[in-house]
């Protein structure tokens, strides 16, 4: 009897596979790790058959870890990393390795989509900037200096669509990792003619475009035993990570929010139509959940922000949490408590790593404004934590001023953990916030909500609720909002009259 859901999660470091029962529980998971090859300065690339390798090998031990056979699999569904450019050939064989997200070579092709179509024109029909960062300008450039390449491919596609294509013999994407591509506009749901023709792309060379949920075909019998389920096992399409980890928030309704916190931080929204903000802060991915949208915003450096000030004044707290055995940020959290919101008008610049959303500013450097003698190292950890969130508090705000009316802000990832930093956000977002029972797992359960939804195995997207329910709800208090909503404005201020110092130490 099939009954369980073999969810893979093609990440940046290596692929997760987690196996779900019928009802939404999960029963164990299997990491594989890869790596990344940085052959020039902005360039990273994976190769696909690695990626191929983590999902036989994570599937085999998972189902001995679990003691399931692989006849007893309902389905395989995918979320994975988005913005790739990954060349097959009619075989579902790569023609060489993938260009991932965080490849930046690709800027020239970038400007000369921009001298034939309005930059202005691309957002508002895909939701996003024109950038090197997507999809679209990293197959240009195959195009420009490997044109072999580019005329052996069959289709371009992303990590998880390879692999998909490699189990099913199909060629597809589905509406969320299409929206990373700088071509699909999310009006029609369908690719841009207007950005193929500017810039003279081949068009059959992109992939169908079916549902998150959609079954895309049977694993063949050439590959089954080498993943090790039965032949003909359905394989649902699946999302890109940031809509998979969207469901498995459990923000599918419109009004919805999270904030995923990890290294890198980013808020998300469900709407039913794309939010284009005036300055092109924020972006708009398509949600797994038909009809729906993922508005989005994100800043490069939170947790790393927050790790920065462990590892250079986190020394006394480090040293104890080996003693007790706990995690060093409980311990610097415990001493930001004993400053004061605010941080007695201290305040953090969080531009370590430069800027995405909403700033859009790679030359922006991090700063503390306003120390004074009297400030101690309590301070500086409680002005860490505040300015991250303050910087996130501009996204919010992108969204909130062009209409969205966002009640509760749900919390997941590694650094949603501590109640302390969970309460600053409630006070500077002035809603509640929600972390949730399952914090770091939320990519792989939506996918595998994607992939019951498409089996009928589950009802419908709100088993999610039981999956991942709310653990606790932090609410708002009056004074340190008060306390906040002035120093805010100060914060913004304080960044943009920065702004021209950073081109200057740029120019150093």
């Amino acid at each position: 009897m099939t009954k369980y859901i073999l969810a893979h999660d093609l990440g940046t470091t290596g692929n997760k596979a987690s196996l779900y029962d019928g009802d939404g529980r999960l029963l164990g998971s299997a990491f594989y790790g890869y790596g990344t090859e940085f052959a020039h300065v902005g360039w990273a690339e994976q190769n696909p058959e690695d990626w191929w390798q983590a999902v036989c090998t994570t599937t085999h031990q998972l189902l001995a870890e679990t003691g399931t056979s692989g006849k007893e699999i309902a389905c395989i569904v995918f979320s994975g990393q988005m913005m790739a450019a990954v060349p097959l050939d009619r075989k579902a064989r790569p023609l060489r390795s993938g260009i991932i997200w965080a490849d930046q070579r690709a800027v020239p092709q970038e400007e000369r989509i921009a001298e034939r179509i309005a930059p202005e024109a691309v957002y508002r029909s895909t939701g996003h900037r024109l950038s090197s960062s997507y999809s679209l300008a990293k197959i240009l450039w195959i195009r420009d200096h490997q044109p072999d390449v580019y005329r052996a491919t069959y289709k371009f596609v992303h990590a998880k669509d390879s692999m998909v294509a490699r189990l099913t013999g199909r060629f597809v994407t589905e509406p969320s990792d299409a929206s990373s591509m700088n071509l699909y506009d999310l009006d029609s749901g369908s690719w841009s003619a207007a950005i193929i023709e500017a810039a003279g792309l081949d068009a059959d060379k992109l992939p169908e475009i079916v549902p998150s949920t959609a079954v895309v075909g049977g694993v063949l019998a050439e590959v089954a035993d080498e993943v090790g389920v039965a032949a003909g096992t359905p394989v649902v399409a699946g999302g890109g990570d940031g809509s998979c980890a969207a469901v498995g928030a459990g923000v599918i309704e419109e009004g919805s929010a999270y904030n995923y916190v990890g290294s890198s931080s980013w808020i998300a929204i469900a709407s039913p139509k794309p939010i284009y903000d005036p300055q092109l802060k924020t972006f708009t991915f398509a949600h797994l959940v038909p009809g729906m949208m993922m508005p989005t915003g994100t800043m490069q450096a939170a947790g790393a922000s927050y790790q920065w000030c462990r590892d250079h004044l986190g020394a006394l707290e480090v040293e104890a949490a080996k003693a007790l055995k706990v995690s060093a940020y409980e311990l610097m959290n415990l001493s930001a408590d004993t400053s004061m919101p605010g941080a007695h008008n201290l305040l953090f610049l969080p531009y370590l790593l430069g800027e995405r959303s909403p700033r859009w500013n790679p030359k922006a450097r991090g700063a503390y404004i306003g120390l004074t003698i009297r400030h101690t190292r309590a301070d500086l950890i409680r002005a860490t934590l505040e300015g991250i969130t303050f910087n996130l508090r501009v996204i919010l705000d992108a969204f909130t001023s062009q209409g969205a009316q966002i009640s509760a802000m749900r919390v997941i990832g590694g650094g949603a953990r501590g109640r302390f930093w969970n309460q600053i956000m409630a006070d500077i977002y002035g809603i509640p916030v929600q972390r949730l029972s399952v914090l770091e797992e939320a990519t792989s359960m939506g996918a595998a909500v994607a992939g019951g939804v498409g089996i009928g195995l589950y009802k419908d997207w709100s088993i999610i609720e039981q999956m991942n329910a709310i653990a606790e709800t932090i609410t708002p208090r009056a004074e340190p909002m008060v306390a906040y909503a002035q120093l805010y404005p100060i914060f913004e201020a304080a960044y943009h009259a920065l702004s021209p110092i950073y081109d200057m130490l740029a120019e150093v």
